[in-house]
């Protein structure tokens, strides 16, 4: 199997816009018997694009949903948040191939020092945001907040 590894900056990004570009990237270098290595930095700046009332009140209701020690579970972290989304875009329940490409996924809150700046390590390569990148929306909530509002610290992750 031969390897490869793309690095996303999630700032300021839509994150259903970037989840779907991670997730098809993913299956399709699996399903042609690749590894393909993803890493999405900068979690806590993605963006959800709506009415901020409407978005918060909607992840709130996500994760009011489950009952504290039987699940459903929905994370409250921006990385857990981002790996979810790409969940739900692969075939994680029928197949092995939609769990294996999301071992293959990493997401980070903020960025390590090795992948903060242009440079990128030998087998490391920026991913292509073209298809993604859209004018940004007048009404938006970044992760970082939204997991402000379901109660996790800002400080875990050095947020305000």
């Amino acid at each position: 199997m031969s390897e490869a590894t793309t690095v996303y900056d999630a700032k300021d990004k839509v994150l259903g816009r970037l989840a779907s570009q991670v997730a098809k990237e993913m299956i399709s270098a699996r399903k042609s018997g690749k590894q393909h290595r993803v890493i999405v930095i900068n979690a806590e700046g993605a963006i959800v694009s709506g009415p901020r009332a409407k978005v918060l009140s909607d992840y709130r209701a996500k994760y009011n949903l489950n009952h504290a020690r039987k699940g459903p579970f929905f994370p409250r972290m921006p990385d857990k948040i981002i790996k979810r989304t790409v969940r739900g875009m692969l075939p994680y329940q029928k197949n092995s191939s939609g769990r294996g490409a999301l071992r293959d996924l990493r997401v980070m809150i903020g960025a390590p020092p090795n992948l903060s700046d242009a440079k990128l390590p030998d087998d490391h390569e920026w991913g292509d945001t073209k298809n993604i990148v859209r004018k940004f929306p007048n009404k938006f909530v970044r992760l970082g907040e939204i997991s402000s509002h379901l109660g996790v610290d800002a400080t875990r992750w050095g947020g305000e």
